[in-house]
């Protein structure tokens, strides 16, 4: 191609400009985007929704929704208000799933690169572990690390990010044997780079798309594992969570059913927009998908 030809072509849009497009096709995945944008907001504002303690006593016992404007969505069985129970829960459900999916992200990547990388005994060893954490269902192994560790919120989020790795680190390691053998990488191992920086800068870069995408599906994980712990009444009880508060309205659900209800919706809702993210990151990411 001569520098006239290289010159006349049209100038190439910007990265993210290109993935805008291609995710905005999806009308599921803006479905996803907008509801994911309400519970982002929904925490950033919880602090202006209940200044103080969300925790408190907010008003007489079992007020029914829209009765009383002080407590749109009524209070539980305590007088707490369920509506700055939920603007926290909201918090506190973001935060569990960007850890724990950071967690559960940065040791599948580990175990995976180094298992896909080098194969052999390396890979044997590595995948043989994998196995064993997967022989064990994920709550079974949670409810015993929450049972050794505790429940305060902090150990709560490490173990749901320890039962998480295992589906990852599959993936890197799938990742990672088929880009191991491409030209980049050898033209890299020819020219003296390390193994630590061909793994780390050369294939994990061209491995993200597929990680990106599955994290959606951890966070989601991670607030249902937390939601059911809560349930279970093995929650923390000084944090205001939607699992908390469904856990306490069962005991009145027969007469107060909204003290149940209304945290279960936002779960689902919450827990289906990161469902949407995905697929719609998914078609963003697709290199086959047309610009």
């Amino acid at each position: 191609m001569t520098t006239l030809d290289t010159d006349l072509r049209p100038p190439q849009p910007p990265r993210l400009v290109v993935f805008w497009h291609r995710y905005r096709r999806n009308r599921a995945a803006l479905l996803g985007l907008f509801l994911f944008a309400i519970v982002v907001l929904m925490a950033l504002t919880a602090g202006l929704i209940e200044p103080g303690d969300p925790l408190r006593r907010a008003g007489p016992p079992l007020t029914p929704p829209f009765v009383d404007m002080a407590t749109p969505l009524g209070t539980d069985q305590l007088g707490r208000d369920i509506l700055a129970g939920i603007f926290y829960g909201a918090r506190i459900s973001l935060l569990i799933g960007v850890a724990a999916t950071l967690i559960s992200i940065a040791i599948g990547v580990v175990i995976g690169a180094l298992s896909g990388y080098f194969g052999g005994w390396v890979d044997d060893l590595l995948m043989r572990i994998t196995e064993a954490f997967q022989t064990i269902p994920n709550f079974v192994l949670l409810l015993t690390l929450v049972a050794i560790l505790g429940s305060k919120i902090e150990w709560i989020t490490l173990a749901i990010g320890l039962v998480s790795w295992t589906a990852p680190a599959r993936m890197v390691r799938a990742e990672f044997m088929s880009l191991r053998g491409r030209e980049f990488v050898d033209a890299a191992r020819n020219l003296g780079v390390t193994n630590t920086s061909i793994i780390f800068k050369e294939i994990l870069p061209n491995a993200l798309p597929p990680i990106i995408v599955y994290a959606s599906v951890i966070m989601a994980l991670a607030i249902l594992l937390e939601s059911a712990l809560a349930f279970l009444g093995l929650g923390d009880p000084n944090y205001a969570s939607w699992g908390n508060m469904i856990g306490q309205g069962r005991a009145v659900l027969r007469t107060a059913w909204y003290c149940a209800a209304i945290p279960g919706i936002a779960i689902v809702l919450t827990v289906l927009s990161f469902s949407l993210l995905g697929e719609g990151l998914n078609d963003a990411l697709n290199p086959r998908q047309k610009k």
